[in-house]
C-alpha cells in the first residue's frame, strides 16, 4: 500500500506541480484551512488544480490508488468533516476554478465550479440582471445551489437549485461529462441535492432573474423590544405575499472596533430582506413594521448588486459553529421560546428566515431537492474566537434549536447544514432513488461527500 501511495503522489505531481500540498510541505496547513476557521481539516493531500482536465486527472489518480475524493470551493460548510478521518482522502479546492460569463438574451450564465455569488453578481449587474445568491456574497455558487440554495428572491422564485440547466462534472471514473435534462438525465437529477456524492462539479448553467434593482434592506431595534419586533413580524408573516422574503434575528455584539458603532457591543434585534414590488407597493406593505419605529431603516430601492451585502455576515473566513432546524409552524409560544433561548444563550446570531411560497413548492423538472419542506427556518450561528470556546459555542446554538424543538417539522434546509447527519428527510421519497444512483454513480466510492443518506 505504501508503494501506491507513493506512486500516487508522485502522479499527483506530475499533474499540479507545486500545486499539491502533503503534509510534509511547507505550504498544506494553510492550503487545508476551510473558509470556516473553527474546522481542522487534515487530508491526506490538497490539489488546487486550474483545469477541468486537471480536475478529472486527479480523481483518475484517486480511483486507481484507493484514495478518495473530497470537492471543496469556499469551505463554508466544511463542519460536517470534523472529526472525519481524512488520511486517505484527497481535498480538492477549486478556488482556482472561478469566473462566469453572462448570455444577456437567454437571461443564463455559465459558472465555473469554484466561484463565489460575488462573481456572478458583477458578471450579471451591467446586463440588469440578477441571480437567487443567497445572503452572502463569497460562499460558493456550486454548493449553495447544489445544495438548495435559499435566496432573497426565493419565496416568488423557489430554490436556487431549480435555476440549474446543466452542469459539467467530473464523474467517479474521471470522465468530464454534461448533465442535462436531455444528457446524462439520472446525473443531472442526483447532482441538483447531491453533487458531492456523484462527482466534482466544475462548471454549471443558470438561470438569471431580470432584476435590475430590487426593495430592500433592513430595520433594526435595540433588543429590548424584542418581544414586541419579533411577534409584529411573526403577525405579519402569517400575510406577506410572496413577493417578501424576510428573516428576524436576534444578535449580541462584543464591544470591538471592527464592528461599526451602531453594532459594536450592542445586542439587537434586526428584520431584513427583499420585497419584489413597487416603491409603492413595498412601503404599504412595510408599513405595520415601520410603525415600530426602527432605529435604523434602510429598505429603499437600491441595485440588485447590492441585495448580497445586505444581511451583514462576516466577509472574512471566520471560525463558527452552527446549528438549524426546519419549523412548520411559528406561532406565539414559539417566538416567546426563540426570544428567551436566544438571550439566554447569547449565540452571535439567532434567526427565523420566513420561507413556504415557492420555496414549498416542488418544480416540474427538478432534482433530488426541488422544495422545502417547510414555513420557517432556525438557525443559530456562534463565533469561536479560541479553540477553548469550540464546546461552548456549540452548546449555545444547540440551546436555541433544541429550545423550539416542539415546533421542528421533518425537513431539512441543506443550505444552512454543516454538521454530518443523515440528509435523507431532506429528499423525501427520492432519498431512495438518490442513494441507489450515489451506488451506481460511484461504486467504489471514490467521493467522500459532506454528509449521507442513511
Amino acid at each position: 500500500m505504501a508503494v501506491i501511495i507513493d506512486d500516487a503522489r508522485s502522479r499527483l505531481r506530475d499533474v499540479l506541480g507545486d500545486r499539491l500540498f502533503t503534509p510534509t510541505d511547507p505550504g498544506y496547513d494553510t492550503a487545508r484551512l476551510p473558509w470556516n476557521r473553527a474546522v481542522d481539516q487534515r487530508p491526506f493531500a490538497v490539489a488546487l488544480p486550474r483545469s477541468d482536465d486537471e480536475v478529472a486527472a486527479i480523481v483518475r489518480v484517486a480511483a486507481a490508488s484507493g484514495l478518495r475524493i473530497a470537492p471543496q470551493s469556499t469551505g463554508h460548510g466544511a463542519g460536517a468533516r470534523v472529526d472525519r478521518d481524512l488520511s486517505s482522502t484527497i481535498l480538492v479546492s477549486l478556488e482556482n476554478l472561478r469566473g462566469a460569463t453572462v448570455d444577456p438574451e437567454a437571461r443564463t450564465a455559465t459558472v465555473r465550479g469554484g466561484s463565489i455569488w460575488n462573481d456572478v453578481v458583477e458578471a450579471a449587474a451591467p446586463h440588469g440582471l440578477a441571480t437567487l445568491h443567497g445572503s452572502s456574497g463569497d460562499v460558493s455558487v456550486a454548493g449553495y445551489t447544489l445544495g438548495g440554495g435559499i435566496s432573497f428572491y426565493g419565496r416568488r422564485h423557489g430554490l436556487a437549485v431549480n435555476a440549474v440547466r446543466s452542469v459539467r462534472v467530473v464523474t467517479a471514473q474521471g470522465t468530464i461529462v454534461t448533465a442535462s435534462a436531455d444528457e446524462n438525465s439520472d446525473l443531472f437529477w442526483a447532482v441538483r441535492g447531491a453533487s458531492g456524492g456523484v462527482g466534482v462539479v466544475v462548471s454549471l448553467e443558470i438561470d438569471l432573474l431580470p432584476y435590475p434593482d430590487v426593495f430592500a434592506g433592513m430595520m433594526l431595534w435595540d433588543a429590548a423590544r424584542a418581544a414586541e419586533v419579533a411577534h409584529a413580524w411573526r403577525e405579519w408573516t402569517v400575510n406577506a405575499p410572496e413577493s417578501a422574503t424576510t428573516s428576524m434575528r436576534i444578535m449580541h455584539f462584543p464591544p470591538i472596533p471592527e464592528l461599526p458603532p451602531f453594532l459594536s457591543g450592542r445586542s439587537v434585534i434586526v428584520i431584513d430582506g427583499a420585497v419584489l414590488e413597487t416603491d409603492a407597493d413595498a412601503a404599504d406593505l412595510l408599513a405595520p413594521l415601520r410603525a415600530l419605529q426602527p432605529e435604523i431603516d434602510t429598505f429603499a430601492r437600491i441595485p440588485a448588486a447590492r441585495l448580497v451585502e445586505m444581511h451583514m455576515d462576516p466577509p472574512e473566513p471566520s471560525p463558527a459553529v452552527t446549528d438549524h432546524a426546519m419549523l412548520d409552524t411559528l406561532d406565539a409560544a414559539a417566538v416567546d421560546a426563540f426570544i428567551a433561548a436566544a438571550n439566554e444563550h447569547r449565540p452571535m446570531m439567532s434567526e427565523i428566515r420566513h420561507v413556504g411560497g415557492s420555496f414549498s413548492r416542488p418544480a416540474v423538472d427538478g432534482g433530488a431537492l426541488t422544495a422545502l419542506e417547510g414555513g420557517y427556518v432556525l438557525t443559530a450561528i456562534a463565533m469561536v474566537p479560541a479553540p477553548a470556546m469550540m464546546d461552548a459555542a456549540a452548546h449555545a446554538v444547540s440551546a436555541v434549536v433544541a429550545a423550539l424543538s416542539a415546533w421542528h417539522g421533518t425537513g431539512i434546509a441543506l443550505t444552512f447544514i454543516e454538521d454530518d447527519r443523515d440528509l435523507a428527510p431532506a429528499f423525501g421519497a427520492g432519498a431512495a432513488r438518490l442513494s441507489a444512483l450515489r451506488h451506481e454513480l460511484d461504486p467504489d466510492r471514490v467521493f467522500a461527500p459532506a454528509h449521507g443518506i442513511a
